[in-house]
């Protein structure tokens, strides 16, 4: 297997939503027209969140300092959803603070940088008795997407990773200690002095959470597989295509359509028929998949494309589980690894 920089003509359709995000289209810049075209899409026209967290909270906004949203924009959230921004640069990025601000009344924190000291063990208790329920037993963020149907009712927003790189990089101590002090209004977090915690008890969670620099991965685990399943086919384009389409069908597959890929792009008497996508799906995994996670549908129905490069056809489709390090849902990983080892078994029985 190997990768063939075709692949991203091959599938732009599959990453529109991808593109939305991290596109680095020529802008002005205009915060309500680049956080529209960057941000809306996971956090709300108006920021009052989905998938990505609600930004129009004033107690979030008042909890908070440029420099964490700065910073927050610029490194992304690791191995969550959050991607890195920081091809804006800082003119674009700050008129996206700017515009963000104009979500709510409530005036931007300021923190100092100072560390502020604990006892490590002591925070690591609380923590695990008080805040391991949401965040996880080791701070890696709550589960799911954020999507409601996909997500645990009681939960408004999915509750974020704190032993995470960059929200560590991003957020000083005195910020994490404000926000557990005043707990986030509309949010599942309540102020722990409400909840009969003292200052001690805070710094100490500060401490242990500040100690997760230590742990925080700063690689992806699937960082190293390639982006697309690819194989040269010894066969002609027809040859080529007939070959996968029994191959589709011996795997319980319903074929949906056959189409050139850059079909809705040009005219028709323009299309290049050497270049086809074959679309087919299972629907009970579809409708399984959908339920784990429905960003899944970004690369549901499934799809092969073959080429004709000169003399040589290349088969190719995107490797699903390289996908999934964007999602914060690893109950998804298995339906992905599923997805890569039918369309591996499909290849390599089209081009035998």
């Amino acid at each position: 297997m190997h990768t063939y920089p075709l692949f991203y003509r091959v599938l732009l359709a599959v990453f529109l939503l991808l593109a939305s995000i991290q596109s680095g289209f020529a802008e002005s810049a205009n915060g309500k027209q680049l956080y529209i075209q960057h941000c809306s899409v996971c956090h709300g026209d108006k920021g009052a969140g989905g998938v990505g967290v609600p930004l129009n909270l004033e107690s979030f906004q008042s909890s908070i300092s440029d420099h964490y949203l700065a910073q927050t924009i610029k490194l992304g959230r690791f191995g969550r959803t959050m991607p890195s921004f920081k091809r804006l640069g800082d003119k674009k990025i700050n008129a996206i603070i700017k515009y963000v601000r104009t979500f709510s009344s409530a005036k931007p924190a300021r923190f100092s940088s100072r560390h502020i000291k604990g006892d490590i063990q002591q925070g690591e208790k609380i923590f695990k008795s008080r805040c391991a329920s949401c965040h996880g037993d080791h701070g890696q963020g709550g589960k799911g997407t954020g999507v409601t149907f996909s997500r645990p009712r009681d939960l408004s927003i999915i509750p974020p990773a704190l032993n995470n790189a960059s929200f560590l990089a991003s957020a000083s101590d005195e910020m994490i200690k404000h926000t557990l002090i005043r707990g986030r209004d509309g949010t599942p977090m309540n102020s722990f002095l409400k909840q009969g915690l003292s200052e001690k008890d805070i710094n100490n969670v500060v401490a242990y959470i500040r100690n997760f620099e230590k742990t925080a991965p700063k690689t992806h685990p699937k960082e190293h597989l390639v982006p697309v399943i690819v194989e040269e086919s010894p066969y002609s384009l027809e040859k080529t295509l007939d070959n996968l389409k029994k191959a589709v069908v011996g795997k319980n597959f319903r074929i949906i359509r056959e189409q050139t890929l850059d079909n809705g792009l040009v005219d028709k008497n323009k299309q290049n028929h050497k270049q086809v996508i074959l679309y087919f799906c299972n629907f009970q995994f579809l409708n399984e998949s959908l339920a784990l996670d429905p960003r899944i549908g970004l690369f549901l129905p499934c799809r092969v494309t073959v080429i004709q490069d000169g003399d040589k056809v290349k088969v190719m489709a995107i490797n699903p589980l390289r996908l999934s390090k964007v999602f914060n849902n690893n109950e998804l990983d298995n339906a992905c690894k599923s997805m890569t080892d039918l369309y591996t078994e499909i290849i390599e029985e089209a081009t035998l």
